[in-house]
């Protein structure tokens, strides 16, 4: 059965809400073996596990890719490699919640550039107040943020934002999940010298193995399975505003798994993120009702307007060039 025009979006919501659900308790798994592989040579042995995976279950065909599709799974890959590379080395020096807000900028900052209505730059700023007081919240807690942390994840957010430009990129041109699959390879590809040493040291230990098999499930295949079906079902700037639910659910994992507790600061800035998530998701859906009555009305209009043309003999059947595109009723171009 087709799915409805009007579920689409809260589709959408659904997938990028258990997307921020899966990666923070997949980072906080994660964090249990720094000390013993490092961040970079857990990000390589995730990516790596998680591109078999794929591979494994989809089955790409990229022989047949255009010049345009290599290039996009290329950079798609690069950003994935760079993002969860530099996420983990800022995760070994400051708190999950903290990091994961820090992070955000990336996404934020994306969705305040591709904003087109006052209401998304209202929600924006409700976000981003939501930063500040987490970014507060961690200079003047009990444990100051480590300087190369900060600048670590800062370099992620840059990465995070490139991530969800190149995702859509993909989705868009790439059918299914192939791009998500070569693109995970790619990423495993660029992290091969820093994944051949701890490969080497979980060779010999199941429980190492496992944990990070897990990591690669919950951080990798299904975060990024759900949120490029999203960037199918939802504006790019609606994306990001709705990751803002990730420093929630991180504040969370770090709690239940790590063991970092969450302030009434932090609690605050968590409410106000929540609220943005919320009013984006209740402002999409506000504005695809409208979308799908104008459509209706339209269309009402248009089937009218055949008749009276067929009457006058001026219908869409009448001369022989109505069927020649013109500037607005060729294919929309996809978004690059």
């Amino acid at each position: 059965m087709k799915q409805s025009t009007s579920s689409r979006p809260l589709v959408g919501v659904a997938l990028v809400v258990c997307s921020c659900l899966s990666l923070p308790f997949g980072a906080a798994v994660a964090a249990q073996l720094f000390p013993v592989l490092g961040p970079w040579g857990v990000t390589s042995l995730r990516v790596a596990i998680a591109a078999l995976l794929l591979v494994v279950i989809v089955r790409p065909r990229p022989i047949r890719w255009t010049k345009a599709q290599w290039l996009a799974a290329v950079l798609f890959g690069l950003s994935l490699a760079a993002m969860n590379g530099f996420f983990y080395a800022a995760i070994e020096r400051i708190p999950l919640g903290p990091a994961v807000a820090i992070e955000f900028l990336g996404p934020l900052v994306l969705a305040a550039v591709l904003t087109r209505r006052l209401v998304d730059a209202a929600w924006v700023g409700v976000a981003l107040l939501g930063m500040v007081l987490l970014g507060v919240d961690g200079l003047i807690g009990a444990e100051p943020l480590d300087p190369l942390g900060i600048v670590f994840i800062l370099i992620a957010a840059g990465f995070w934002a490139m991530y969800i430009r190149m995702s859509a990129r993909v989705g868009a041109i790439i059918p299914g999940s192939s791009g998500l699959a070569v693109g995970l390879v790619v990423a495993a590809v660029l992290l091969i010298p820093v994944g051949v040493p701890a490969a080497i040291t979980v060779a010999g230990d199941m429980q190492l193995l496992l944990l990070a098999a897990v990591t690669a499930v919950l951080s990798s295949v299904i975060p990024y399975s759900f949120e490029l079906a999203a960037l199918r079902r939802l504006p790019q700037r609606v994306f990001g505003v709705l990751l803002s639910l990730e420093p929630a659910f991180a504040t969370l994992a770090g709690w239940v798994i790590l063991g970092q507790s969450a302030t009434p600061l932090r609690v605050l800035a968590i409410a106000l993120v929540v609220a943005a998530s919320v009013g984006t998701t209740l402002a999409v859906r506000r504005q695809r009702r409208r979308d799908d009555a104008a459509a209706v009305r339209d269309s009402a209009g248009d089937r009218a307007g055949d008749r009276a043309g067929d009457r006058a003999g001026t219908g869409p059947d009448s001369g022989p060039d109505d069927d020649e595109p013109g500037p607005f009723t060729a294919p929309i171009p996809l978004p690059d």
